[in-house]
């Protein structure tokens, strides 16, 4: 097998050998970004009876049209890794002191086994309940999550930095304003994202300036009433203030919930864009949109292939992956096997293109291209299904009645692709792009604190090549964008795919509470 390198910026390379490189014991890379896409190519097509399909996933890395997540890209095949590849994890939490510490124990484990976890704390009774008929005993939910927070951030992932967290309470816990409050007046919850987790009826509440009960995980009873639409607004002043807590439609993620007999979707991973199942993960990869134009053309027969290999390689991921506790695999590989095949490079295809990210012709693009990858996907979820057999719940789920076959619950997302993208010097994700030069803080890793150890320069790549070519109306950039225009832009994606959709909307620095 001829090894190629793939075409690389100077932060690629920088950003490769940092994340995705096998070191040796000196931290000296022992290997090149092109053999290292040969080692994870491989390792994906370990139980592949046709040989050849290593050397079909190596093309689609090496040309930069699909990247997996980087937990894989560092884990695949590498001796010194632990070969856990999936990136997101749920896990349950119940109210009693036992289950609750059972929990933190398995987060911990997933967390030095390269994965992020997301929980949602509502089942725990408020603070100052009664505990075996002591009054005022109970901490509460915003306790545990400090001390979820303070166990976790000891453990560093793979020895690369420090895992991510989400923590959902939902709107009708007695406990909810201490939550919402709780970044600023702690201070130090740096690797937990928060969500409230919010129903139709809260929001209908809202509308209405109604009552809205709070109520006792542990007796089901109102503990008191508070009003719906002041509620609201402490998330949104919150939000304002810290950027959390965000809000998770609870019963928007039921109706896509692909098993509902088995249980409700009650919390996400860390960057919300995959509802899952408690011990459900899910494994991520993207489509470089970016590198689907041909001659001022999306290029579909590419894409549509593209498309195909991706939902292959996740799947194999599935079975090639180490899962870190026995309940995550009995629940992905012989449950839902659930996949996240995502884009990135949106805004870079629209620079190609020369089409304005706030444009309806952008828009437009957007919901074609979604449906497209979503009815490949499915074709590929279900050819695969007829090959290998469909996923172990598939009898309890959704599809059972169709009769068509299908090897996943659900199979499309979009992920923030943060440092992917920066290997593949793509836009990340479906974002516009945030400056045509950017000065990014990176290295975290490197120093105790926590605090970014490099500075670098990025120029836009694509923005360089066809700046002569396109009207400057052409090359916007995150700030110029109103939010109406990344609302309408996350929608279209949203409308076809099956899991989530990780959007920043960029609000200046002059906008106000209402704004949010």
């Amino acid at each position: 097998m001829k090894i190629i390198e793939p075409k690389q910026s100077a932060t690629a390379l920088a950003i490769t050998r940092k994340r995705y490189l096998m070191t040796d014991k000196n931290g000296q890379a022992v290997e090149t970004p092109g053999e290292m896409l040969w080692r994870v190519a491989k390792h994906m097509a370990k139980f592949e009876e046709d040989k050849k399909i290593a050397e079909v996933f190596y093309e689609r890395m090496v040309t930069k049209k699909f990247v997996c997540s980087g937990k894989a890209m560092f884990e695949a095949g590498n001796p010194g890794g632990i070969g856990q590849l999936a990136a997101c994890f749920v896990l349950p939490i119940t109210d009693s002191i036992d289950a609750i510490f059972k929990t933190l124990g398995q987060a911990a484990v997933v967390h030095k086994n390269n994965g992020g976890t997301g929980f949602n704390f509502s089942q725990i009774r408020p603070h100052g309940d009664k505990v075996k008929n002591v009054p005022h005993a109970a901490s509460g939910p915003v306790d545990f999550i400090k001390a979820f927070s303070a166990a976790l951030s000891k453990i560093l992932q793979g020895a690369k930095r420090q895992g991510a967290n989400i923590a959902i309470v939902n709107a009708d816990h007695p406990d909810i304003a201490d939550f919402i409050k709780m970044k600023v007046e702690d201070g130090t919850i740096k690797n937990f994202n928060v969500s409230v987790g919010v129903t139709d009826k809260f929001m209908e509440a809202v509308k209405q300036k109604a009552n809205w009960a709070l109520i006792n995980p542990r007796t089901k009873e109102t503990v008191r009433t508070v009003r719906a639409d002041k509620l609201f607004h402490l998330i949104c002043e919150y939000a304002w203030r810290t950027a959390d807590p965000g809000m998770a439609f609870l019963d928007r993620m039921e109706r896509d919930n692909p098993t509902p007999t088995l249980g409700k979707l009650e919390a996400t991973n860390p960057c919300g864009e995959i509802p899952l199942l408690p011990y459900e993960s899910c494994n991520l990869g993207s489509i470089n949109l970016s590198e689907h134009v041909v001659k001022n053309k999306v290029n579909w027969d590419e894409l549509k292939k593209t498309i195909h290999l991706g939902v292959r390689f996740l799947d194999n991921m599935i079975e090639v992956n180490n899962f870190p506790l026995e309940a995550i695999e009995k629940m992905v590989k012989d449950g839902n096997r659930r996949i996240g095949l995502g884009v990135m490079g949106l805004a870079h295809l629209f620079f190609k293109l020369g089409i304005a990210y706030n444009s309806e012709a952008a828009v437009k693009l957007s919901e074609k291209l979604a449906k497209f990858i979503r009815q490949e996907a499915d074709k590929a979820t279900e050819k695969l299904g007829k090959q290998r057999g469909n996923f172990g719940n598939y009898d309890v789920s959704i599809y059972a009645d169709s009769g068509k076959p299908r090897r996943n619950c659900a199979t499309t997302m979009i992920a923030p692709t943060g440092t992917i993208s920066l290997f593949a010097d793509c836009s990340s994700g479906i974002e516009p792009v945030f400056a045509l030069t950017t000065t990014r803080k990176t290295f975290f890793e490197d120093d105790q604190a926590n605090r970014p150890t490099k500075e670098m320069v990025i120029v836009d790549p694509v923005y360089q090549q066809f700046k002569n070519k396109f009207d400057s109306k052409v090359f916007v950039t995150a700030h110029e964008i109103t939010w109406q225009w990344h609302v309408m832009m996350q929608a279209a994606w949203q409308k076809y795919f099956d899991n989530s959709v990780s959007k920043t909307i960029n609000l200046a620095k002059t906008a106000s509470v209402e704004d949010v």
